[in-house]
């Protein structure tokens, strides 16, 4: 494996109690660093609550409840993303999925119309997501889907998206926005809030294919949104680190949630992740404070646990209202 900083005591100490809130781990349709049930030993090892099984091919829900009984020291997940093997938008899906025990639910990714239309083309330096080599595969064998639209041509929400949230608050699910366009995603969060979903996470807003602009940042946030703040995201080159430091501090700590994206083997081990992220936080100013809330008690804000005793007392069901 290539070597990889080992984070600080400090910063182990300051993730204890943590979810990391997007991992993409063993099995699955791509090699990865580690299975689920190691992971789970090595989170209770290190002293993080647990994690969320991203796949962006398949529901996880069901391979979280056998994780969760094999190593119960960690909660493990279920989430599902609505790319086209899925069937897109699909409210089947969403329903069996909130039905056994999903938490997360991401809007589509690989397969939505500004991903497609984006054709990211990494920075200089930046590794490439392990995803891209896959989706072309499917083009060259004639699979490629359709573009998986949340919206009409006007504009307007389409009604199987709003069944897809109607179906996200009836089960307590999470709304993760995906590789939505930054327009997308400030109508889709509209749509959410009057179909009541009460938890809603930006995805990534530095990503290559979002690239979501401050002001319109502090705008989503004032709606109740977490904006995600991926280590992988600048730890591969995607952006550049200073420009991630600086959304934390225009946007506010107190709305952005830290979680790793990691997986890869070619990165970090997961298990590390949110503790080397708060090592660069703290490096670049950051109070432990703030640390702790972006990567533990705003994780467990957004996956319904019990808050820890030094969470804020505003960390009740309606965290910032």
């Amino acid at each position: 494996m290539t070597e990889h900083p080992q984070p600080s005591v400090r910063a182990r100490e300051l993730v204890r109690g943590a979810y990391d809130v997007h991992i993409h781990v063993a099995p699955d349709v791509m090699r990865r660093r580690i299975d689920d049930v190691t992971l789970a030993e090595r989170f209770a090892e290190v002293g993080m609550a647990g994690f969320v099984l991203k796949s962006h091919y398949g529901s996880t829900a069901e391979r979280a409840e056998v994780v969760r009984r094999a190593q119960p020291a960690s909660t493990a997940l279920g989430a599902i993303t609505l790319n086209a093997s899925v069937g897109g938008l699909n409210p089947i899906a969403v329903e069996i999925a909130g039905r056994g025990g999903a938490k997360f639910v991401w809007l589509p990714t690989v397969d939505s119309a500004n991903q497609r239309q984006c054709q990211a083309t990494e920075p200089e330096g930046a590794t490439p997501p392990m995803w891209a080599q896959l989706q072309a595969d499917l083009r060259a064998d004639g699979m490629a889907a359709d573009p998986v639209d949340v919206l009409a041509p006007d504009g307007t929400v389409l009604e199987r998206t709003r069944q897809v949230l109607r179906l996200i608050a009836r089960h307590d699910m999470v709304l993760a926005t995906g590789h939505l366009h930054t327009d997308e995603i400030a109508t889709v969060v509209d749509a959410a809030a009057e179909e009541g979903v009460e938890r809603i996470v930006v995805t990534h807003p530095e990503f290559t294919s979002q690239r979501v602009a401050i002001d319109r940042q502090r705008e989503l946030a004032a709606k109740g949104a977490l904006l995600e703040r991926c280590f992988t995201t600048p730890y591969t080159g995607k952006v550049e680190w200073d420009l991630w430091f600086r959304s934390i501090r225009e946007v506010g700590p107190e709305h952005s949630v830290v979680s790793s994206d990691l997986g890869q083997p070619f990165n970090p081990p997961v298990e590390d992740g949110l503790a080397l992220c708060a090592d660069r936080l703290l490096e670049n100013g950051f109070s432990e404070t703030e640390v702790r809330t972006m990567t533990v008690h705003n994780s467990r804000w957004l996956v319904g646990a019990e808050p820890l005793a030094d969470a804020p007392a505003s960390y009740s069901k309606a965290r910032l209202a």
